[in-house]
């Protein structure tokens, strides 16, 4: 029976990464002794799980059906032994999450720093992700997105504030372009562009004013699919960028970026974290959760509120958000496309 539960343990672990390569590299094994211990488990059950190709591995039906009926069970044993860490004199476990790299930078590591040292027993495994990972399948403990692009059936917690985009180029090149008036004139300006990592379209920048929403897709010479290059365009010189406002009000206030169009910048949902509802939460997670949780300011802020479908966890600690980053952005039509432009879609 135990070497039933081993064997179970790595065709899971084939079947979830659909590579060996990965799949051993995360079980700590060689791969030959990984596919062996696979082959074995067939044997014995007189029935093919996987099918391999030279490129990739996928279950079989027989071994789709295994997947969905065990692996559960087995998510529930590693739960059930994480849970034990409350009875350890020191909080232990490993939590991993899958970001944005512009949450990762902005919102996550500056509370994670002094998580970290204070539960030096807890590990955090950061996933730079800009596409919409199922966290189940992919067996992450949390996600972050913005706002309301957290599934209904998950628990949000927010650990940000509310996101402002800012049009900004360097004082050079608006001194060889007259600066925007109003957003239309963007497509006259050599933008500096987005690709949707998911849509594999070009990002239409997005805007508001006096409840006046207005999208306009623009062109330019340089096109990429994060932010942190696109920042670094527009000190360069070589265009206009919209980007966050935390990630450039300091080039700003330096004079090495210009913004322009301030009457139309669009505000959007902060960064939540989400998790299922039905998960167990272990010491380390839960610890986790309450370090990063986000107090909004007593005051209303102005901009786009979007009311949230999905059930909101209170926060009740507040950061201030990031001032000095080069990394990712945000926008789109609704706060589905500020996850594009942050990279969160």
């Amino acid at each position: 029976m135990r070497q039933d539960f081993n064997d179970l343990i790595a065709f899971l672990t084939v079947a979830r990464e659909g590579s060996f390569t990965r799949a051993a590299a995360q079980l700590g094994l060689s791969q030959s002794a990984l596919s062996h211990t696979v082959r074995k488990l067939e044997a014995r059950l007189g029935i093919r799980l996987l099918t391999r190709t030279t490129r990739s591995v996928a279950p079989t039906e027989a071994g789709l059906r295994l997947l969905q009926t065990v692996a559960p069970h087995v998510d529930g044993i590693e739960a059930g032994l994480a849970a034990l860490g409350e009875f350890r004199d020191k909080p232990a476990g490993t939590v991993r999450i899958t970001t944005a790299e512009h949450a990762a930078n902005c919102v996550l590591w500056p509370r994670l720093k002094p998580f970290l040292a204070a539960y030096p027993d807890i590990k955090v495994e950061l996933t730079i992700d800009y596409g919409l990972t199922d966290i189940v399948a992919e067996r992450y403990d949390l996600g972050v997105r913005l706002g309301d692009q957290v599934a209904k059936d998950m628990i949000a917690v927010r650990i940000g504030p509310d996101l402002r985009m800012l049009v900004v180029g360097a004082p050079g090149y608006f001194a060889a372009h007259p600066a925007p008036r109003t957003p239309h004139d963007l497509v006259r300006h050599n933008c500096i562009n987005l690709r949707l990592p998911t849509r594999g379209g070009l990002y239409a920048w997005e805007f508001e004013k006096e409840g006046q929403a207005l999208n306009v897709r623009v062109d330019g010479q340089l096109t990429f699919n994060s932010t942190t290059p696109r920042l670094r365009a527009a000190l360069d010189g070589m265009g206009v960028a919209l980007l966050p406002a935390d990630m450039v009000q300091d080039h700003i206030d330096a004079g090495r970026l210009v913004q322009v169009l301030a009457d139309w910048s669009p505000t959007f949902p902060g960064y939540h974290v989400y998790y299922p509802s039905r998960r167990h939460a272990s010491p380390a997670f839960s610890l986790l959760v309450d370090a990063l949780r986000y107090e909004a300011p007593a005051a209303p802020r102005a901009g786009r509120r979007v009311a949230s479908q999905h059930r909101i966890e209170p926060a009740h600690t507040s950061a201030a958000p990031c001032q000095n980053a080069s990394d990712n952005g945000v926008s789109s039509t609704s706060a589905a496309s500020a996850a594009d432009s942050t990279g969160m879609k």
